[in-house]
């Protein structure tokens, strides 16, 4: 049996990086985080941030230090959510965003990883999670 327990972002303060996200997803950081690693946990799956000595950031979209991953994010609401990313330290890179109010806004959080803040027509929210719309 295969089973995703981690998602570990390289960085050089794993507890700034972390509080970031912290803010972004409105979980907390584990207890017992620290310098060296630091987590947030989603479920089974926790989102983990590992400092890295000579850390060197992505600079999306330059092909030549590639992105290597990238979250992406669910919103009701595009525009509070944004406002809210930014005030946290993100920055807008891109904006797919059609003419109804659906698609997706690219990000790079403080550090230079990209995330994007993304609105799929018809998806709606549960306790359990997002419920997508029957495709036909």
């Amino acid at each position: 049996m295969l089973r995703l327990t981690d998602f570990i972002i390289d960085c050089p303060d794993t507890m700034k990086l972390a509080a970031f996200y912290s803010e972004v997803t409105g979980r907390p950081i584990k207890d017992g985080s620290s310098e060296e690693w630091a987590g947030i946990q989603f479920g089974e799956i926790e989102l983990a941030f590992i400092r890295v000595d000579d850390y060197r950031a992505p600079r999306w979209p330059d092909t030549e230090h590639p992105k290597q991953f990238h979250l992406d994010f669910e919103v009701d609401e595009i525009e509070p959510e944004q406002r809210r990313v930014l005030a946290l330290g993100a920055t807008l890179r891109q904006d797919f965003i059609g003419p109804e109010g659906y698609g997706w806004r690219i990000y790079t959080d403080p550090i230079g990883h990209p995330f994007c803040l993304c609105r799929n027509k018809g998806v709606v929210w549960t306790d359990q999670g997002p419920v997508w719309p029957e495709r036909g």
